[in-house]
This record gives C-alpha cells, structure tokens and sequence, in this order.
C-alpha cells in the first residue's frame, strides 16, 4: 500500500485501510501457502498401492493384448517337438486365420487377461512394496507429487543405521535386482493357476476348452487339482532372472537418463528402456520357460513331463540345446520387448497420472 492511499483521511480512516490491506496479504499468503501443499502433498501408503493397482493392470492388459498373436505362436512351437523357423511362424499364423478366423489369433486371450490383470497389478504394487521395505534407491519414507510426475521427497531417515541402509541400497544393484525378483515371485506364486489355464486353452481348439472356467472344471475333476500347479517350481525359476533383471535393467536407465538430462524420462525413452529391459529379461530365463510349457501342456500333448530335471533330459536328448531350450527365441526378441516396453511406459504414464488426481482432490 502506497503513502498516498492514506494521505489525506483521518487516522480511523488510515486504520481501516490499513486493516483491509492486512487482510488481503493474509489472503494472498493462504492461497500461496494452499498451492505450495497442493504441489507437495505426501501420498499415504494406501494411495500408492492403489493407483499402483490400477495402472499396473492396465499396463498388463494392453501389453498382453498387443503381441497375443505372437504369444500363442510361441507357445505352440515351445510344447511340440517340430523345428522352429520364421517361416513356420508365419505359417501358422497364416493357417489359424484361414482355418478359425481372425479371432483365433486371440485364442486363450480371456485368460491371458483374467491372468496379466492380477499379475500386472501385482506385480507393480508388490515392486513398489519391496523397494520400500528393503530401502531400494530412496532414502525416504514417504512419496511426494511436484509439479510432473511423482519424485522422491528425500530427508534423513530416522536414524544412523536406516541412513546408512538407505545409502548402501542407492549404490547397490544387487538390491535392484532382489526387489524385482521378489515382485515376480509374488505375483506368479498369486496367478499360477491362471497362467496354466491361459497355455491349456492356447494350444487345444476350443471345442476341447470353451472358456475359461471349463479348463478349472476339467482339470479339477480329471487330473486333480494338485495339477493346476503344475511346472510351479521351473516357473518360480524363471521369473527371479526375468523379473529382476527386467525391472533392474528399467530403474537403472531411467535412473542415468535422469542423472545425464536432469529429467524425467518421457513415454518415448521409457518405451525403449522397457525394451532393453523386456530383451535382457526374457533370454536370461528363456529354458526355463520351455520347461515349464512343456510340464504344463504335457497331459494335452501325450508327452510326461513330470520333473524339471525329467523335462530337461528329455528336451535336451530329443532336440538339442539350441533346437530345444531356446526354440521360438527369435520371436521373443521382437514380442518380449514390444510386451514390456508398452507395459512399464503405461504404467508409469497412467500411475503418473493417477497420483497427480488423488493430489488435486486432497
């Protein structure tokens, strides 16, 4: 307020004046300090598991329904014993359409979804869990929204030993690689039986599994329900050097993008690293996922595969190293880390998202 605004009045005048310019610099600092918390509101645990949730399964969704085709191809040439090629791929894509229509090509995609929905949520929100029980590259103890995306509000834990904790975790990959194994385990161990049904229903026609709840009515009543966890073991195997390495390989170049530019990464970078991630991630547990095929569809191919160690003689002694554990790779070197690529870019876009809504309405 200008001298010149109580030039002039009587000294009530001056006082009311000055009480009403008072007045306006409170209000004025209100809505400062309003927009300062609405930029830094800390989100409860809750709130992170719960947008955690929701864009985890529909980074699933949309990542299992884009390479379905593929999937089923794959899976198709892991469990029979006949040589793999590009040519043969196609053929039988090109067969399955000619044959069953185009729909075919989705065949056994219900279950993919009643499967990737739960895994993908789970799998996300329990990374998420994981990284801040065993104090994974934060030294916080709570998340914090800033004006784009959700960043770390980093402040001394509360004592010497967290501290040091949380300092050795920022440095030590191996730590990475144990929370996304961890999250993969957790996941797997909750959807297995989803998992079974959706590789059942992608190698039979469908006059033998018409839906989804007809493969658990089958298999419970005709082979035990002991066998809807069937091929558990090599696929608990498997997913440690998948789901480690993948989500290891995703947070450590997002985090030396952000070091290098001072940013965070944007859909188109964190698609790529989501393919690196997806590519590093899938041939490091590859044999093990054709052993846990083959131990899964064994009653559908007439072929016994009761035993890892039985499933890999076998493979090995019928078709070879190269022919048997790694058959059908090169198709997951174009579906794997197109898969994972759409599923982490989604995911940290729709969780992004998310979590700036639930701070505008607090």
């Amino acid at each position: 307020m200008s001298h010149s605004a109580v030039e002039g009045r009587t000294p009530s005048d001056a006082a009311v004046v000055l009480r009403e310019e008072s007045s306006k610099l409170a209000i004025r600092k209100q809505q400062h300090d309003s927009t300062s918390n609405r930029k830094e509101w800390k989100l409860t645990n809750t709130e992170q598991v719960v947008t955690s949730l929701v864009a985890g399964a529909i980074a699933g969704a949309a990542a299992k329904t884009t390479i379905a085709p593929l999937d089923r191809t794959k899976i198709n040439f892991q469990i029979s014993e006949s040589r793999y090629s590009a040519r043969q791929a196609v053929c039988f894509l090109v067969n399955s359409y000619r044959n069953e229509g185009l729909l075919s090509l989705w065949r056994g995609n219900s279950a993919t979804m009643a499967r990737i929905i739960p895994y993908a949520a789970i799998q996300f929100t329990a990374h998420e869990q994981w990284k801040r029980v065993l104090h994974v590259d934060a030294n916080r103890d709570n998340i914090v929204l800033r004006n784009t995306g959700n960043t770390a509000y980093c402040h001394r834990p509360s004592s010497p030993r967290s501290f040091a904790l949380s300092g050795l975790c920022l440095t030590s990959p191996h730590m990475r690689f144990l929370a996304g194994s961890l999250a993969g385990i957790t996941s797997q161990s909750l959807t297995y039986p989803l998992d079974l049904a959706r590789a059942r229903m992608a190698v039979t026609h469908k006059e033998q599994y018409r839906t989804l709840r007809q493969v658990f009515v089958k298999i419970w009543y005709e082979e035990g329900p002991r066998t809807l966890y069937r091929g558990y073991l090599p696929t608990v195997l498997g997913v440690v050097p998948y789901a480690g390495f993948s989500f290891f390989t995703y947070d450590t170049l997002k985090r030396k993008y952000m070091g290098i530019t001072s940013k965070q990464a944007g859909p188109v970078a964190s698609l790529a690293f989501g393919a690196i991630a997806g590519l590093l991630g899938q041939s490091s547990s590859y044999p093990l996922d054709i052993v846990r095929r083959r131990m899964q569809t064994s009653p559908i191919s007439g072929t016994q595969y009761k035993t890892i160690l039985g499933t890999l003689k076998k493979i090995y002694r019928d078709e070879g190293i190269r022919g048997g554990f790694f058959k059908g790779l090169s198709m997951n070197w174009v579906k794997g880390p197109v898969a994972v690529g759409i599923s982490f870019a989604t995911y940290d876009s729709i969780c992004d998202g998310l979590r700036q809504i639930v701070t505008l309405c607090h």
